[in-house]
């Protein structure tokens, strides 16, 4: 997500709403490593890359639907050697995207704005995201 950070932190400060889909696992050979991050604002806007091919455009819809029903969303895209080739992950490897909304009133916008400010000059920022658990979390 580092690549994209500048652009993203743009578009906090300007309050857009956008969805970004980040690779957090890889399973063998694949295209990007986790951190690869693809961003889609509510304009269709797009910034980043998450693998390219067929699966780029199927993470671009899962941000548009992130944008347009604001639920967070993991998704496994995997392909046996076979098929590798025909639908986009060219290498045959299988990849995690995380998909998560972030609309201008979300409570923790400041702190991905922070964040993401540290991280376009070059600091330190993390972020976490409790993706499954009990409800209190």
């Amino acid at each position: 997500m580092l690549d994209i950070a500048e652009e993203l932190h743009r578009w906090t400060t300007e309050g857009r709403d956008f969805a970004v889909a980040t690779v957090v696992a890889v399973g063998g050979s694949a295209p990007r490593q986790p951190g690869a991050a693809l961003a889609v604002d509510a304009d269709g806007t797009a910034i980043g890359s998450v693998s390219g091919g067929c699966v780029e455009g199927a993470v671009y819809e899962l941000c548009e639907q992130a944008l347009r029903d604001g639920q967070s969303v993991l998704e496994r895209f995997g392909y046996s050697d076979d098929d590798a080739f025909a639908v986009g992950l060219t290498c045959g490897g299988v990849i995690d995207v995380l998909v998560t909304p972030v609309r201008a009133d979300d409570p923790v916008r400041p702190v991905l704005t922070a964040a993401l400010a540290a991280a376009a000059q070059g600091g330190a920022a993390a972020l976490a995201r409790i993706v499954s658990g009990p409800a209190e979390l």
